[in-house]
């Protein structure tokens, strides 16, 4: 495990969790936070012992508080933040594909969108802000009943970020996403879960491991790489334009998976009426993803 100063994580029985870990500024997130996320992700792919993520805050009182105001009024002004180069160029013109100008939060939650395991959201508090939005490309979120969800931004004089102008109408549709980010105000976990953000809700106590149960369900039985391009296969279709972008796909992944040992030890586990013992890995075998997707640049 990589030695992390603003999360903690753990791998057992398969399941590797993410805990935001910031207990005096609720979990609120930084640039740090974002760099360590998204390292704790590459791990979690590249370990073929993980089988699902889980992600969760520290305490009772937050998920994840949103971006971290230490700065003040000046927390969005890039331009004034030491820890980034200015995309602002000396004539007073702006290069809008240099890095400086990327959101953190979309870079955190581009890479949740390409993780190759399933990705569980345990929110055990306030989820506000990039705490509600890195949510949203995660496969499952789970709340406790006391947590709370806001997407607040309009109300702190800004948009949505984490690239949640996608992500959220796709999973709730667009008249309720324009609903909560017009009014920016903070909403109870039981109005996530009738807007569709959120597909059950536990006591604080039971939601760990409501989520390890779940990650185990969706995982116990089926071939590791199968999952990981199913993964793929279903996010990156959402914004397909026609279903012949799904059938190419579907086509490309039943020719190249036929062809692997999982797919003899599927057939022959279910005949031979036993377990299967699934041979191939997600770190070795996997196809090349992007020879079936174009990825495009910033």
């Amino acid at each position: 495990m990589a030695d992390y100063q603003t999360i903690l994580t753990d791998l057992s029985d398969g399941i590797f969790t993410i805990t935001m870990h910031r207990p005096d500024r609720m979990n609120a997130f930084t640039e740090r936070m974002m760099h360590e996320m998204i390292a704790a992700f590459d791990e979690a792919d590249a370990d073929d012992a993980v089988r699902a993520v889980i992600v969760t805050g520290h305490g009772d009182r937050a998920f994840c508080a949103g971006a971290d105001l230490a700065s003040g009024a000046e927390t969005f002004d890039y331009d004034k933040r030491l820890d980034r180069d200015s995309p602002q160029r000396e004539d007073g013109s702006v290069d809008w594909k240099h890095r400086g100008a990327r959101d953190g939060g979309g870079q955190l939650t581009l890479r949740i969108f390409n993780c190759r395991k399933p990705v569980i959201g345990a929110i055990n508090g306030a989820a506000v802000g990039i705490g509600a939005t890195m949510t949203l490309p995660m496969d499952f979120r789970l709340a406790a009943d006391h947590a709370r969800f806001g997407f607040v931004f309009a109300r702190r004089g800004i948009v949505p970020e984490a690239a949640s102008s996608w992500f959220l109408p796709r999973l709730v549709g667009i008249s309720q996403a324009l609903k909560w980010c017009y009014k920016g105000d903070v909403f109870r976990a039981e109005e996530a879960r009738a807007g569709g953000l959120v597909q059950d809700i536990y006591p604080a106590g039971d939601l760990l491991a409501a989520a390890r149960a779940l990650a185990t369900e969706l995982t116990a039985e089926s071939a590791p790489v199968s999952v990981a391009m199913t993964r793929q296969m279903l996010w990156r279709m959402m914004g397909a334009d026609h279903p012949i972008e799904a059938h190419r796909m579907d086509s490309r992944a039943i020719w190249y998976r036929g062809r692997q040992e999982d797919a003899q030890e599927g057939i022959l586990s279910f005949l031979e009426k036993r377990p299967a013992n699934y041979p191939n890995a997600v770190s070795t075998d996997m196809p090349d993803l992007h020879e079936w997707f174009d990825d495009p640049e910033f």
